[in-house]
């Protein structure tokens, strides 16, 4: 099941993510996976399967679970999860500038 996130629901008035590295469109894929799109149009594809089987997630550990995992939103351009998990916005661009897609390593 995809879901898609937009900046729109980023929620401080007044401030405006506008870094090229800053996530503007954001969709949840099937197996652990994220579609981005940069503010400068840059898109690819970010792979978060390895939380599967990781013997230590960490803070990412609830995300190994499917549906919270699907809970995925952008917060003033960073993918985010309830619970405090997020994703570093810079370093994620230049990984998928690189190869279009980036598989987080743990």
């Amino acid at each position: 099941m995809s879901s898609q996130t937009t900046t729109p629901q980023d929620s401080a008035p007044g401030v405006i993510p506008a870094a090229p590295w800053r996530v503007k469109a954001l969709s949840v894929l099937p197996d652990f996976r994220l579609a981005v799109t940069f503010q400068d149009g840059t898109s690819g594809f970010v792979d978060l399967s390895s939380l599967t089987s990781s013997r230590d997630p960490g803070v990412f550990a609830p995300l190994t679970d499917p549906h919270e995992f699907e809970k995925a939103y952008l917060e003033l351009g960073v993918v985010t999860w309830p619970g405090g998990a997020d994703l570093d916005p810079a370093w994620m661009y230049e990984r998928v500038r690189e190869g279009k897609t980036w598989s987080v390593p743990l």
